[in-house]
């Protein structure tokens, strides 16, 4: 305890930097990612440096942050247990739990309730609840995410209270894709700050290890500090960034009304057919209402079906036959050197009796060994695990340019697995990522596996792996629980509560 009596875990926001203050990152050179188009000819998000003066990107435990309001992200009945939510309830206190009981009771989907902070550093807490993501209903889930977000400002601004600390409210309990989450979160606080900014003092992401590098890279597509990162965001801001205030907005599926209503009436006076015996009073076919579309999901479903050509299946069977190819030589091949780097090999189970693939990166020198070898010997490890769910985790730990193959070699490899190796795996971790290791990983699986993307989580640290995978399901080498504990500090090598 310092002399002026706070706990020194607590974080005052106005310590925090404002994303204004900090410099931009080199923008890679475009050469190094193909010949990838503009997907927006002006940002929709310029430069300003007023909004980049409100924003600030912070890791860290929302529930140490002193600052006039928090957001809690929970379920219907206000009882979710995740680590976030117990770690809230009990440095709040026993009358947060009772006010929530007695008062607030339960919060809809899409809701923000407010209740008094109590024990914690804010005064004051916003509970929302975020939605369950289905693929059948991603407008919906997107809707209700935005509305969260939506409401949590709304709040904020009514009580005039000026600054906010937002954790994310999308859940990959709930199954929602992180990535998908943080482009939703970033532009409707982007669109609510350049509606009213001048009721905001600060807005603070406060993100932990899961969304660190998800967040670090989107923030510059909606906060450009430069007009460089402004003409970068062009190449990689998605081709849907929402309504007017963030929301999910999708063209075909608006209202569509005739401009001039009145002639269209006139038409349909001129059309009556007389000569038919009057067996009907208009020509259908050309009015507005017959002109209406159907269903377009449908319609899209269909057309995406009929696009999945005998090109495409004939390239499946290359694939099959190139894999199984490879399979047949990789078992009678010397694949000694290869094993014996021990960077690649089958652990534990996770937390839901899932195989554990690690690879250590550092391990894995690219100009030392034989790659053909490599592949081979990668294909015959996990081809016995990847026919159920698997997952895989990769430490980049103290990995260097020798360690790290080229874009090509990866496409290729990528291009020879079975459809089985993309469908099972249940989430690639990447712990110690460092910031082109993410950038590269993000647009490697934007434009070229995008089927793993959401499947790709980045861990700072070890502490949070550990509550996926039992520590004891998780052979680690001890180079990387020393760097673990030299960056992240001993809490991240110690076995989480259960």
């Amino acid at each position: 305890m310092d002399p002026l009596g706070v706990a020194p875990e607590i974080v005052d926001a106005s310590s925090i930097k404002k994303w204004s203050e900090i410099n931009p990152r080199d923008l890679p050179d475009s050469s190094n990612f193909g010949n990838q188009e503009k997907v927006h000819e002006k940002s929709p998000f310029p430069y300003d440096q007023t909004i980049n003066s409100k924003v600030a990107l912070w890791a860290g435990d929302i529930c140490s942050l002193r600052i006039q309001v928090i957001v809690h992200s929970t379920n219907e009945a206000l009882t979710d247990r995740s680590p976030l939510n117990d770690r809230l309830l009990s440095k709040a206190g026993p009358l947060l739990k009772e006010d929530l009981l007695l008062n607030v009771k339960a919060c809809r989907t899409g809701e923000a309730k407010m209740t008094k902070g109590y024990n914690l550093p804010a005064r004051y807490v916003i509970h929302t609840v975020g939605p369950k993501f289905n693929v059948k209903y991603q407008t919906a889930a997107e809707s209700a995410l935005f509305s969260c977000y939506f409401k949590v400002l709304q709040l904020v601004k009514e009580h005039n209270l000026g600054e906010v600390g937002l954790c994310v409210i999308n859940s990959l309990r709930r199954n929602y894709p992180p990535h998908d989450g943080a482009h939703i979160a970033l532009r409707t606080v982007r669109r609510f700050l350049e509606k009213y900014g001048s009721a905001f003092d600060l807005i603070v992401f406060a993100v932990e290890d899961v969304d660190v590098g998800i967040y670090e890279l989107l923030m510059p597509l909606y906060y450009p500090r430069s007009k460089e990162e402004e003409e970068y965001a062009c190449f990689y801001l998605p081709k849907d960034i929402g309504g007017e205030n963030g929301e999910a907005y999708i063209p075909e599926r608006q209202m569509r009304i005739v401009e001039r209503p009145f002639q269209a009436a006139e038409e349909v006076e001129e059309s009556v057919d007389l000569a038919a015996q009057l067996q009907s009073s208009v020509a259908i076919g050309k009015t507005p209402f017959a002109k209406m579309h159907g269903d377009l999901d449908r319609h899209r479903n269909i057309s995406n079906k009929h696009s999945y050509s005998t090109d495409v299946l004939s390239s499946e069977v290359q694939r099959k036959t190139k894999y199984e190819r490879l399979l047949r030589k990789a078992r009678n091949e010397d694949l000694r050197s290869i094993a014996n780097l021990g960077c690649l090999y089958r652990s534990g189970e996770d937390r839901h009796g899932r195989p554990v693939v690690v690879f250590i990166g550092q391990r894995f020198k690219v100009n030392q060994i034989d790659l053909n070898k490599a592949v081979m010997y990668m294909i015959l490890t996990l081809d016995s695990i990847v026919q159920k769910d698997y997952v895989v985790v990769y430490f980049h730990t103290l990995t260097t340019n020798e360690n790290i193959p080229s874009l090509q070699f990866l496409k290729d490899v990528y291009s020879i697995l079975e459809y089985k190796y993309k469908k099972n795996l249940r989430t690639f971790y990447i712990v110690h990522p460092t910031f082109w290791s993410r950038l590269v990983c993000w647009w490697f699986t934007t434009f070229t596996a995008s089927s793993i993307k959401n499947k790709v989580q980045l861990l700072g640290g070890i502490e949070y792996l550990y509550y996926l995978i039992p520590p004891d399901q998780l052979e680690i080498p001890s180079f990387i629980l020393d760097y673990d504990y030299k960056v992240n500090g001993v809490r991240y090598c110690q076995t989480p509560q259960q």
